[in-house]
């Protein structure tokens, strides 16, 4: 380790808190600093490099370092790096705004930016809860979510959310969600045509239950990210959608993971003709360079908002740096490379690579699932093959095994037991072929000797 390493890292452990870490082992570790990128590579301050394999936390879209990108910023810094909307306009948020509503799902029209996953959630809870409140249907102050979900850590994103482990603690500062199972036939024994008609009756159950009060549907559509890479059969979003309806609720659905590119459409719902009536985005839509998000939603939810002179009407919400105009002109710049490299063109011969590598991995020892929806994938790792059963979370296997890809140039990132993959959907072929051979080597060689320090290794019962 050299030098400067060593004194980042003493930096680092005096003075950074970093999220979602527990920050004991963190400081009886010896973390890598990344310094630069480039392209699809990740450099440390050893002069390592890596590549990306979770898009810097499932936003670089891309790559690091894009020509394109880094002109539109530098251009854009010679205008102005940003302004206010509270009272004005401003030219990148305005182009932007009308570039989002050509690629959404058809009914979107108005565009209310934010930072963050987080809070373009807490903005489309807010607006249902206000549109009902704003048309006199001033009972509908509750939302249904799946369990497991995950849709951001500000108090209302937390509220709809299902993980127990990151959102316990705060129980008594959330206000009350109904939770509905989700229908991946991994959890629940059963196809997935009785997982989906499963969940879906039990939310119809909830509808009906509590009909009048329900404000809104939350689901992330197609595939639950932080549960695990969960991803829900052919079907069940489309039929969400339909209850949405029959019910006369809101149909929220968060984006953030699964926009601008990562399922093999542009969005998810494009995927089963699902028109919202409030989408959430953020992490891809700057193409992981800016902090940006936005919250779509109808003209028939905007128009409840417009009534002159009534002040009680108004949607009191707002961010110092909405719109900004550095993160926009990101945006729109990953909006043209979309279409000049035909993005999406190239999907289909990356997703039936991973594809054909996790039809692989299934067959290996210690492999319970391996779960895909486009270009984001889940590899579950399991102490039993036959029963499925789980490592203990305190022995960090998917930690263990993703820090073992680490010294073979790959960069990736677990949620507990599972390995995540999460490429930029820009990353050509070669360099996604190289980073699933090191998954492969690594599940093949690494894996079986990690499992002989936990005790569970269902070989040698």
């Amino acid at each position: 380790m050299n030098a400067k390493t060593q004194k980042l890292i003493e930096l680092d452990k005096q003075y950074l808190w970093h999220p979602f870490t527990q920050m004991a082992d963190w400081l009886a570790s010896k973390p890598v600093v990344i310094e630069s990128g480039e392209g699809f590579y990740l450099t440390d301050t050893e002069g390592r490099r890596y590549i990306d394999g979770v898009s810097s936390l499932w936003c670089n879209v891309h790559g690091h370092r894009v020509k394109k990108i880094d002109d539109a910023i530098a251009a854009q810094l010679d205008k102005i790096a940003h302004s206010t909307l509270l009272g004005l306009g401003q030219t990148a948020s305005i182009e932007l705004a009308e570039k989002l509503v050509q690629i959404s799902p058809e009914g979107l029209e108005k565009v209310f930016y934010s930072d963050s996953g987080a809070t373009a959630v807490e903005i489309a809870i807010k607006i249902a809860y206000q549109y009902w409140q704003n048309i006199g249907q001033t009972k509908k102050i509750k939302f249904i979510s799946l369990k497991e979900a995950y849709h951001g850590d500000t108090v209302g994103s937390v509220s709809v959310g299902g993980m127990d482990l990151f959102h316990g603690i705060f129980k008594s500062l959330l206000f009350e969600t109904f939770y509905v199972p989700s229908p991946h036939p991994y959890r629940f024994d059963g196809t997935e045509k009785e997982c989906t008609e499963y969940s879906l009756a039990k939310m119809e159950a909830l509808l009906k239950e509590h009909a009048g009060q329900i404000a809104g549907i939350v689901v992330e559509p197609l595939v639950q990210g932080a549960a695990g890479i969960l991803v829900h059969p052919k079907g069940f979003l489309k039929g969400v959608e339909a209850l949405s309806r029959k019910y006369d609720t809101l149909l929220i659905v968060d984006e953030v993971a699964t926009g601008f590119g990562r399922t093999g459409r542009m969005f998810a719902c494009e995927h089963e003709a699902v028109r919202p009536d409030l989408m959430c985005v953020a992490k891809g839509i700057s193409a992981g360079y800016l902090p940006l998000a936005a919250t779509l939603a109808t003209q028939t939810i905007f128009d409840a908002f417009l009534v002159a002179g009534d002040i009680h009407k108004t949607f009191y919400h707002g961010h110092t740096y909405t719109g900004n105009a550095l993160g926009c002109a990101a945006a729109l710049a990953s909006l043209e490379l979309f279409e000049e490299n035909d993005i999406l063109g190239t999907l289909p011969e990356k997703i039936r690579l991973i594809a054909d590598y996790f039809e692989r991995f299934e067959k290996l020892p210690y492999v319970g699932d391996c779960r895909q929806c486009g270009m984001v994938g889940g590899i579950e790792l399991v102490a039993d093959k036959e029963t499925k059963e789980p490592f203990l979370f305190e022995q960090k296997i998917g930690a263990k095994v993703c820090a073992a890809m680490r010294p073979k140039g790959a960069m990736m990132r677990p949620l507990g037991n599972v390995v995540v993959l999460m490429p930029a959907v820009g990353m050509d072929m070669e360099t996604l072929q190289k980073l699933m051979d090191i998954i492969e080597n690594t599940l093949k060689h690494d894996l079986p000797k990690l499992t002989c320090h936990t005790g569970l290794d269902s070989a040698s019962k």
